[in-house]
């Protein structure tokens, strides 16, 4: 009986080996030949299949061997992904999709095109009956797509139905979703799903795997419950962390308004982004943009986008263009980081021109794109088409149009509204060349007076106004992230001395740990808030709202726990120094946009706070793991506490797989209601798997004994952080797909 109790269990665990392995594999085939080939060749291949079909059975058969069915709830737990498992299995041999066209005016229609081509009949017929879109306040950014279709069945009832992004319409195990339209607006394109017992099942062992995570935690005879009340958590233990340093770069001062009058004119709204918001936004993104840094030189960002729209001849002169690359560089003439406008141009013309004519895949055009990117948009600012601050109601049911002085106005537009646009910042200019003050002001206060009296309901409140400016100016990610590194080095040095000499750390100083920590998190709970309520969104869509939010899951996490696990509170500064650091490696102050019509779905919300909460759960473990390689390194008798540590990830692995499992499965089922399929392969959607069951052999070390040795185990949750990286920045940067928001 051991001998086949250990060869299915030696059987299961090397087919969940392979077909990680195989999953890896498939998502660097898909960036290379293409998604199709690697869907048809690993990801739904026969052989794929199968090794999921063996891997369940000797699974359910190792698990009765063992008498885990006694176990109530560790068998439902099993059984869960079995259960789903099946649905997957029944989606793609029985599912359907397909695409369905429908224009208005037209006869209804009664048939499909399947995703592999051809046609499928209907047991009915689906005529359109109007589509609208829908925009956000005053832009033209679509808020959501709308189309009223209407269906008939053979014996001529008919049926209206309402489909729009996240809201589905079924009919006979039929399911309509949102997808495209046409240019004109008469038509529409919809998904079409016709899956009801795989979707049926597959949402049972949803069900099932929830009840089951949920009972795990609070059945005594649990692995989790015994850890809990093990001897060694009553001790103490450690962490750690980096410093990094930001130069500036200093140069004469050009022409600017003072900072009262830059702040006026900061105050004005713009239609920016496809939103409306402050000019202060715009300004400090222009800065940004151009110089990396949010402020130039001392000057605000507002001083510097009036200064370039101004003082353009001061300005070009200014080495304030940030280049990347040395081809660049040798191209525009520059030795330095930062280049001058007037460097862009020569005698001969446009300098990048013939680079960026260049289409040899060995020049770097990454380098060039931006660089190009960088004058154009300087470009824009001087000739007045990026300042958009004129808004014009045309009284019909239509978005209100914010236009630039430049730009093109409608010719319908009454007389003294156009000469208003055309001229109104020309004589704003005028007054800025004698440098009367109180007129620019004065002139400033007219237009805004324009903006509120026309935008009307599309003018943000001036609450909302005040608050996307405080958020401009108390953005401190950065220099947050530097103290929290700094600080997370020091108490992780403190502390290893500390747990080497069998002390604790001084009552003073976990007190001030306390107090920093605390007070950070409650400005960055503030800045949160603020974030989302500039946005109307849950701040969730990118990868700066995410790793600020699982920063504050950190310091959250940090403060509950560190009475029990006093390594909490330094490894909270590293880990939240960390994803401070990371959330503005990418652009220093990210754009606040209008979400995409298909990411409004609270589901979405949901199932990237649960998977950041788990991100965050296995970070802790990872640096338990490098803490415990670092203690046994630098001290010999340290048998203890590596222990210690050990049974500390154990107790945060429970929590941080099942949260990862659950958030996996809401995005399933966001998925399903917005796109029409539970699971479509996408490069994250298979790396969050790989790193479920890569982090799932840390559950089973009663069957793998080699997990069982607190190094072996610590090295282990060390490597197995790397699929979590590569899961959020590998899927991000490198391979791309639907959830990539590099």
């Amino acid at each position: 009986m051991n001998k086949e109790r250990k060869l299915f269990r030696n059987i299961a665990f090397v087919v969940l080996g392979v077909i990680i392995l195989l999953l890896m594999v498939a998502t660097i085939v898909e960036k290379m030949y293409g998604t199709t080939i690697a869907q048809d060749n690993i990801y739904t291949s026969p052989l794929m299949i199968a090794l999921w079909a063996v891997l369940a059975i000797t699974s359910l058969v190792y698990l009765v061997m063992r008498g885990v069915h006694r176990r109530v709830v560790v068998m439902m737990l099993h059984l869960s992904f079995v259960l789903i498992l099946c649905g997957a299995l029944i989606t793609h041999i029985w599912g359907e999709q397909g695409k369905l066209h429908l224009r208005q005016g037209e006869l209804p229609v009664s048939q499909f095109e399947p995703t592999d081509g051809g046609a499928k009949e209907f047991p009915f017929s689906v005529s359109l009956i109007d589509f609208s879109l829908e925009y956000y306040p005053g832009t033209f950014a679509p808020m959501d797509y709308i189309s009223n279709i209407e269906i008939t069945d053979t014996q001529g009832h008919k049926q209206q139905g309402r489909v729009s992004m996240n809201k589905i319409f079924s009919y006979q195990n039929y399911r309509f979703y949102q997808s495209g339209y046409d240019t004109d607006k008469k038509g529409t394109i919809l998904l079409v799903a016709h899956d009801p017992y795989g979707i049926a099942v597959t949402y049972a062992g949803y069900l099932l795997l929830l009840l089951s995570m949920i009972a795990f935690f609070f059945v005594r005879a649990t692995a989790w419950r015994s850890l809990l009340s093990h001897k060694l958590l009553r001790r103490a233990a450690t962490a750690f962390a980096l410093f990094i340093l930001s130069t500036a770069t200093l140069t004469a001062a050009p022409k600017v308004l003072s900072p009262e009058v830059a702040e006026e004119f900061g105050n004005l709204c713009v239609y920016y982004n496809d939103r409306v918001c402050p000019m202060q936004t715009l300004a400090k993104d222009f800065t940004v943009k151009l110089y990396g840094k949010s402020s130039y030189n001392g000057y605000t960002p507002e001083q510097v986008l009036t200064g370039w729209f101004f003082f353009y001849d001061d300005w070009k002169q200014e080495p304030m263009i940030k280049i990347k690359g040395s081809e660049v560089k040798e191209l525009l003439g520059v030795e330095g980081k930062y280049a001058r406008l007037s460097d862009f141009v020569s005698v001969e013309g446009y300098k990048l021109d013939v680079a960026l004519q260049n289409q040899d895949a060995r020049v770097n055009r990454a380098n060039i794109d931006a660089a190009n990117e960088k004058f154009n948009l300087v470009s824009m600012l001087v000739t007045g088409s990026l300042i958009k601050i004129y808004p014009y109601n045309s009284g019909s049911n239509d978005p209100v149009v914010w236009y630039s002085m430049t730009d093109n106005l409608p010719s319908d537009m009454p007389n003294d509204q156009w000469l208003f646009i055309r001229r109104s910042l020309s004589y704003v200019a005028e007054q800025v060349a004698i440098n009367d003050d109180v007129a620019v002001v004065e002139l400033l206060h007219k237009i805004a007076q324009y903006q509120e009296k026309v935008a009307g309901d599309a003018h943000p409140s001036k609450v909302r106004l005040q608050a996307e400016k405080l958020y401009n100016t108390t953005s401190y990610a950065r220099p947050l992230a530097m103290v929290f590194l700094t600080i997370g080095f020091l108490s992780f040095f403190f502390c290893c001395r500390a747990m080497v000499q069998r002390k604790s750390l001084h009552r003073i100083v976990v007190v001030a740990l306390n107090v920093i920590m605390i007070a950070v998190f409650i400005y960055l709970s503030v800045h949160i808030a603020m974030r989302g309520y500039i946005s109307r969104h849950v701040p969730l869509s990118n990868g700066y709202e995410t790793m600020m939010f699982m920063a504050w899951c950190s310091m959250l996490f940090a403060l509950i726990v560190q009475r029990k696990y006093a390594m909490a509170l330094p490894m909270g500064y590293i880990l939240s120094g960390f994803t401070l650091l990371v959330a503005m490696m990418g652009e220093a102050t990210p754009r606040i946009t209008n979400l995409m019509p298909v990411l409004q779905s609270p589901l979405l919300s949901i199932h990237v706070v649960v998977i950041m909460i788990s991100y965050s759960l296995l970070a802790f473990t990872m640096l338990n793991g490098l803490t415990a390689i670092v203690l046994r390194i630098t001290a010999k008798k340290t048998t203890d506490e590596v222990e210690y540590l050990q049974l500390i990830s154990r107790i945060l692995l429970y929590p941080a797989i099942f949260l990862l499992a659950i958030g996996i499965f809401i995005g399933a089922v966001w998925a399903n209601v917005s796109w029409g399929r539970y699971w479509g392969w996408d490069p994250k959607e298979v790396w969050a798997l790989i790193t479920m069951l890569i982090y799932s052999l840390l559950l089973h070390t009663a069957s793998l004994k080699w997990l069982q040795r607190p190094m072996v185990f610590h090295v282990f949750t060390v490597l197995a952080f790397l699929s979590v990286l590569i899961t959020y920045f590998g899927v991000n940067f490198i391979l791309g797909g639907m959830h990539s928001y590099a």
